[in-house]
């Protein structure tokens, strides 16, 4: 162009030279860095299409890898139906939870058969006391019962002695009133010249008669006075015989009732003793079954968290893939235009 306008002008002509010289000089250094920017893009673009060629080799290959380990693992990759598995460990957690009802039942039994041996004991204790109450009675009313005897032996002998005396007195008096009678019938016949004197048959009759009444009298009273006594000793010995049987019943009756406490304070331990073994050997089981169960819980979300750690580098290596692809296609898509512009 520069060069077809220098020819025209008819003018200068050496101006027109020096202008064509210049333009043409101008389109070679033009025509060169095209060539030079066509070869560089051309080379970029070589390097990229292998560099695509490269990828896609890599994206073949890691498809491949893919393909063969979901076909060695299976549809484990696929989401699995863990519903087996949470009736599973909701039957567990039932099971967990009845024997934690069973486990409080046991205890507030234990504790129920604790308060219960705890009341006998106090009642044993309670019992025991009464007991040795009963037996210082025992002890305090022995010297009573022996002060007892010994009056009754005294009462009785006084009663013998006096019985001996009444018995003296009698025979005496019988043998002065044959004394008396004799002398009063005897065959002497005296006369005397005298006035009459005191009729001694009247004044023994009285004085007989005083003395059986002062006799019977004593008689009475000292029958009065023994029967009182006899009668108070009498009761004396019935209410300590009483006393003495109450004691022995309620001794007797303590007796029997401590052997059954004992009894069943020895079936409560028993028992208690094997609810206690038996609770340890549940505890035991269950301690086994749950660690078991955990054990497998902990294996599976072990395997869970491998598989969504390997499918988050699975996503994301496919994320970086996708990612290289479309930046690629972009660029794939800008030379194109850029050689068809």
């Amino acid at each position: 162009l520069g060069f077809s306008s220098g020819g025209i002008c008819t003018r200068g002509v050496g101006g027109g030279f020096s202008r064509a010289s210049a333009g043409c000089g101008d389109g070679i250094l033009l025509v060169n860095n095209e060539k030079a920017t066509m070869q560089n893009l051309n080379d970029r673009l070589a390097s990229y299409l292998d560099k695509v060629r490269l990828l896609e080799g890599d994206n073949a290959d890691l498809e491949c890898k893919i393909r063969e380990w979901c076909a060695k693992v299976g549809p484990s990759c696929e989401p699995r139906d863990y519903s087996c598995f949470h009736k599973e460990i909701e039957n567990l957690q039932n099971q967990i939870l009845c024997a934690a009802m069973e486990t409080n039942k046991i205890l507030l039994n234990i504790d129920n058969n604790r308060m219960t041996a705890d009341d006998f004991r106090v009642k044993y204790e309670t019992e025991c006391g009464l007991r040795q109450n009963v037996d210082a009675d025992i002890c305090n009313l022995r010297p009573v019962l022996d002060q007892l005897a010994s009056c009754k032996t005294d009462l009785q002998l006084q009663c013998e002695a006096l019985t001996e005396e009444m018995c003296c007195l009698k025979t005496n008096h019988e043998e002065e009133t044959n004394c008396l009678r004799k002398q009063a019938t005897g065959d002497v016949s005296v006369e005397v010249n005298a006035c009459p004197g005191p009729d001694l048959r009247k004044i023994l009759e009285d004085l007989r008669c005083q003395y059986e009444t002062l006799m019977e009298r004593n008689r009475k009273e000292t029958e009065q006075w023994y029967a009182c006594k006899v009668e108070e000793v009498n009761l004396e010995v019935i209410t300590s015989s009483q006393e003495i049987e109450s004691s022995n019943k309620q001794v007797t009756e303590l007796r029997r009732q401590l052997q059954a406490l004992e009894i069943n304070v020895q079936a409560q331990l028993t028992m208690k003793e094997n609810l206690e073994s038996s609770l340890a050997e549940t505890e035991c089981r269950y301690n086994k079954y749950l660690a078991e169960v955990q054990s497998q819980i902990s294996c599976v979300e072990q395997r869970l968290a491998e598989i969504r750690a390997e499918m988050e580098c699975q996503n994301q290596e496919y994320k970086t893939l996708l990612d290289v692809k479309c930046r690629l296609e972009q660029e794939i898509q800008t030379y194109h235009c850029l050689l068809e512009g």
